[in-house]
């Protein structure tokens, strides 16, 4: 009886385990691919895409191509150009090294190869299935190579039924073009999905790069960060503190030409913000490493997205000591583009002949500003202290400054009634509600954020951002932007339920430029954003026109309210489209609440508080953020004592 039960996998299923290391999504085989062309010497890539990769993935560049055995060999496990030894894994200066991405790819898909070295009249045609050989033929093509992957996970339903809808692999697509495209900024990429030209990039400087991906305006927002020392070189751009995002933020490292992720040099920058930004937000920035290969390991991670450094403490240092010194040299004047020649004034040519005369000022001697102002004495004064009354008015230091009159006995008879027991009407058991009120108001052409006819308790408002509210328990202070973002996301979704919300049409429509992972997103949400109110059209360039805008009341920007959605959306991940209907509804209330610069009168203020603690859940908002805090009298009292 035979009792060995160790068996050698074939290789097709070898193939496949190793593939799940190395293809996790269509964007894990656009990385490999375009690493190899890179690899290649191209200096000109374009990158073909049907249904954000499914269908086909297909790269073409002019590096210097195969000859039919390369191209034969270049599919089987652990043949590779790269390396011959394993001394050679320390002193890498290729992206691909192990042999295993072509052979992972051919495991998963069909393929079809098309290539010719420089230098030859004509090339190879080579045809491979879930990593069975099919052909090796003589064709015409162009120098380099054209490669074809077709029907991703074809014959792997588990596999591919876990892809995500197009629009989320689209952006993970473009996330891991971004990658490529920042780290190779000597290399032309075009990028075409669903025959729609994504990006069309040329060969230039970093900022260049950086601005032909994330749009002109960040290139007003980055500022150069560079050292040299002896142990590394660091080049790059990081953000101005005034500028960090809460989402959606570019954040980079690259080493050797090759992307990576290094959680420990991540907190060496964000600890140069420490005190300039708020902990909600974090810092751009693309910072390039140089060190010799030896003193690197890549070959700890199947991507080699995870990179291990032999001196990470001193380069810690030496990157946060450049990281503040160039934030140091804007901190004072702000970021001064000097090669720039925009808005730079006319200097007139000097005529030592002209002479210019000195400007005149006219003044009138006989005007006094307060000569029209009537003075007048406080009457509680003038009966205790008449005397010093009289040396004041007659003083000719006072005699043109006004005096507010003031009833002293009425004030103090006003404070008293405060005193007084409250009258029983109250919203909720614990808040005390006066009989009368007394706040100020905004002027009576303030708009109207929200009409009720009933009156709520005493309240204060502080600086324009806090509701001090008094209570049976202590002193209520309310959160007045979440406090209206709850109302609002409440009132939103009891509306979204039935219907969509109200529409209006803009007079000019407006312009949104998003990013390409954004604007894909943006087109498979539309319909979500029409029952929220808008109306959109796309314009081409990852721009889209906003024709109309849900009708809110108060001050609203429906381009940053949509750029929200958006990327709310994009955070919340794969949800199907009624899931989806409470983040869009949270970003548009967000959007929509009255912020610190917009003053609400007493009325405004008096409707909040009621619709406030009329919802169901009044203390938090919907994502969990405090909206009412107790100050009791106990707290109060240690405080004074």
């Amino acid at each position: 009886m035979n009792s060995d039960i160790i068996k050698l996998l074939p290789d097709s299923v070898a193939n496949q385990i190793a593939a799940g290391e190395v293809i996790q999504r269509p964007a894990s085989v656009i990385k490999e691919l375009v690493e190899n062309s890179i690899d290649a010497g191209a200096t000109s890539i374009q990158i073909i895409i049907k249904d954000a990769g499914r269908t086909l993935i297909q790269v073409i560049d002019n590096g210097k191509g195969m000859t039919p055995t390369d191209a034969r060999m270049a599919f089987e496990r652990h043949a590779t150009s790269k390396i011959n030894t394993a001394d050679d894994l320390y002193t890498l200066h290729t992206m691909g090294f192990r042999g295993e991405a072509l052979p992972s790819v051919a495991a998963v898909a069909q393929i079809e190869l098309r290539t010719m070295p420089k230098g030859e009249s004509i090339g190879c045609r080579l045809r491979i299935s879930e990593s069975k050989f099919e052909s090796l033929e003589p064709a015409t093509c162009a120098h380099g190579t054209n490669i074809m992957v077709k029907n991703l996970f074809f014959h792997m339903p588990a596999r591919r039924k876990f892809l995500k809808k197009d629009s989320v692999e689209l952006s993970h697509i473009l996330h891991e073009f971004e990658r490529l495209a920042l780290v190779n900024t000597h290399v032309e990429f075009s990028i075409v999905h669903n025959d729609v030209t994504l990006h069309q990039l040329l060969a230039g400087s970093l900022k260049q790069r950086i601005t032909a991906l994330f749009g002109k305006a960040i290139g007003a927002q980055i500022v150069p960060v560079g050292t040299e020392t002896s142990m590394v070189k660091i080049s790059g751009f990081v953000g101005l503190p005034q500028h960090a995002r809460r989402r959606n933020i570019p954040q980079y490292f690259f080493v050797n030409g090759r992307n990576m992720r290094h959680p420990y040099f991540h907190k060496a920058v964000l600890s140069c913000y420490s005190e300039l930004i708020s902990p909600d937000v974090q810092p751009v920035y693309f910072i390039n490493f140089e060190v010799d290969p030896a003193t690197i390991d890549v070959n700890i991670h199947p991507q080699k997205h995870e990179i291990k450094f032999e001196n990470e403490q001193p380069i810690w240092q030496i990157l946060t000591a450049a990281v503040k010194q160039a934030l140091g040299k804007v901190n004072a004047a702000g970021a001064i583009d000097f090669d720039s020649t925009d808005d730079i004034p006319d200097i007139p040519v000097f005529m030592p002949d002209n002479t210019s005369q000195t400007p005149g000022i006219e003044t009138d001697p006989m005007y006094n500003p307060f000569g029209n102002v009537d003075i007048i004495v406080p009457s509680a004064i003038s009966t205790t202290s008449r005397h010093t009354d009289e040396l004041s008015i007659s003083s000719p230091k006072h005699s043109c400054r006004p005096t507010v009159q003031r009833d002293w006995d009425q004030l103090y008879r006003s404070f008293a009634s405060r005193l007084d027991m409250p009258s029983e009407r109250a919203i909720t058991d614990d808040i005390i509600v006066p009989s009368s009120i007394n706040t100020v108001e905004t002027p009576d052409h303030a708009p109207t954020l929200f009409e009720t006819d009933d009156k709520f308790a005493d309240f204060i408002c502080l600086d324009n951002r806090y509701i001090a509210l008094s209570a049976r328990s202590g002193l209520l202070l309310i959160h007045r932007h979440r406090a209206h973002v709850r109302v609002l996301f409440d009132d939103f979704m009891a509306r979204l339920s039935a219907s969509q919300l109200p529409s209006q049409r803009l007079i000019f429509p407006e312009s949104l430029s998003l990013e390409p992972s954004l604007s894909a997103i943006l087109s498979s949400v539309t319909p979500l954003v029409t029952k929220l109110g808008y109306d959109i059209s796309f314009i081409g360039d990852n721009t889209w026109a906003i024709n109309a805008a849900p009708s809110l009341p108060g001050i609203f920007n429906p381009v940053e309210s949509l750029s929200r959605i958006v990327s709310d959306i994009a955070e919340t991940g794969e949800l199907p489209e009624n899931a989806l209907l409470q983040p869009a509804a949270l970003s548009l209330a967000r959007s929509a609440a009255v912020r610190p610069d917009c003053t609400m009168n007493h009325d405004e203020t008096d409707a909040l508080l009621a619709a406030l603690f009329s919802c169901a859940e009044p203390a938090y908002t919907p994502d969990g953020l405090r909206i009412i805090h107790t100050l009791s009298y106990d707290e109060i009292q240690r405080i004074f004592n």
